[in-house]
């Protein structure tokens, strides 16, 4: 395949990259045609169906359940469309200024999707479902600054996307797996839920990982500019 002349930079560290199953699905999707950018907009798909599927499980009584574990299976498919689009992009020689748009653009849109459905769950708590949305897109936002600014991206945690959505993911399953006798310990009506909790603790990390990627940008502008 024709190699690009556009090579994307300060990739966000992802060890499973370099796990040999993600090396061959992405050389079996690019050898197949399979748009970088299609990839991306599925994985937005799928973070925002994990939205609809955790919100769902106020409405579904019978099917709850089933809600949260297809929530966490949709939060980590996201994931995978993440991972593997860059790693298809690079590998079909079809990396562009446009699918840096494609990359960053769904990914806020997912963030947004999946903390504000989790804010509607049961056990949820919708201001912190917004509070834990906005705190992610700041982040981003963060980072994005950093870049045009000058300086490299920041990825830093403790709370940067695949830390939000690991502890998502871990709700889910553990909502959807738990015995009902066990429920009074994440839905209780006063609101001290696990998923409330997690939200906050998204919130403040989101907040804590934004102050940090500042400190480490500007301490990287002074060095360029010293």
């Amino acid at each position: 395949m024709a190699e690009s002349a556009y090579q994307p930079t300060d990739r966000r560290p992802i060890a499973a990259r370099r796990w040999p199953i993600w090396q061959h699905a992405a050389k079996w999707l690019a050898h197949r045609g399979v748009s970088p950018n299609a990839i991306s907009l599925a994985g937005m798909g799928c973070g925002t169906a994990a939205g609809v599927a955790l919100a769902g499980t106020t409405y579904t009584a019978d099917w709850e359940p089933f809600a949260w574990l297809g929530g966490a299976a949709l939060i980590q498919l996201r994931l995978l469309a993440n991972l593997l689009d860059g790693m298809v992009a690079i590998e079909s020689g079809r990396a562009s200024p446009v699918g840096e748009l494609y990359n960053d653009v769904p990914d806020r849109v997912s963030d947004t999707a999946t903390l504000v459905g989790a804010g509607c769950a049961v056990g949820g708590d919708v201001v912190l479902g917004c509070l834990a949305a906005c705190a992610a897109l700041f982040t981003a936002y963060v980072r994005a600054i950093g870049k045009a600014a000058g300086a490299p991206q920041e990825y830093c945690g403790p709370m940067a996307k695949q830390q939000r959505m690991a502890l998502l993911t871990l709700i889910a399953l553990y909502c959807g797996l738990a015995p009902t006798s066990w429920r009074p310990l994440w839905g209780d009506p006063a609101g001290r839920s696990l998923v409330a909790a997690g939200l906050l603790i998204i919130t403040l990390g989101s907040l804590l990982t934004a102050a940090r990627r500042l400190v480490r940008i500007a301490a990287n502008l002074r060095g360029i500019r010293s």
